[in-house]
């Protein structure tokens, strides 16, 4: 959980959409734009275990936010970034193709024989034709390099890869909060309990 040193003040919590991510944080550090507040910061991820994430970058919950540079290898010291092939494309509020959101998943040791431990990233992508380029250096003078950007979002599922359901007839795939967790421990505590006549 994060230990709520990064720059949000008490009681705000960062949660943004993805077309949000997208239009207000990415574009903006990929067009070298000053962003307001400038609270999320630039990672080497790779080089970290998601673990090691705390205090490193903005810090939401359960979710972990940072920019890096594209990179091939998305290796750590115990472990590497899998692709997961599952590519989704983000939309603006206008219905235009803005960026694309690519997901990966931790897996501990070396790549190939590693064992998925239940940190996923998902990486944010500009697309290079959803804004006008020639308007805009013709206003800023400035060399935009979209494609050396990315925003990551990293997050640890609240149950192992053991525990995942992955299409199982029993189970339809619902996850309990721990409120219904305990409320159907009651149950059953309940039905052992045998009442006076």
């Amino acid at each position: 959980m994060c230990d709520g040193s990064v720059n949000l003040p008490p009681g705000f919590r960062f949660l943004p959409t993805d077309e949000e991510l997208i239009l207000h944080f990415l574009y903006r550090k990929a067009s070298l734009l000053p962003c307001h507040p400038n609270i999320i910061p630039d990672l080497v991820p790779f080089f970290h275990d998601p673990w090691q994430l705390n205090g490193k970058a903005l810090c939401s919950g359960n979710q972990w936010y940072f920019f890096s540079q594209v990179m091939e290898n998305r290796v750590s010291e115990n472990g590497y970034w899998k692709d997961l092939n599952f590519e989704l494309p983000i939309f603006s509020s206008a219905g235009k193709k803005i960026g694309v959101k690519k997901h990966f998943s931790f897996f501990t040791g070396e790549a190939p024989s590693g064992v998925e431990i239940g940190w996923n990233l998902q990486e944010y992508h500009l697309c290079n034709f959803a804004f006008n380029y020639s308007s805009f250096k013709r206003k800023r003078n400035r060399k935009l390099d979209f494609c050396k950007w990315v925003l990551c979002r990293v997050y640890e599922r609240k149950n192992n890869s053991e525990s995942l359901c992955y299409g199982d007839d029993d189970d339809n795939g619902t996850e309990l909060s721990c409120l219904d967790e305990m409320f159907l421990s009651l149950e059953d505590d309940l039905a052992d309990i045998s009442l006076p006549n």
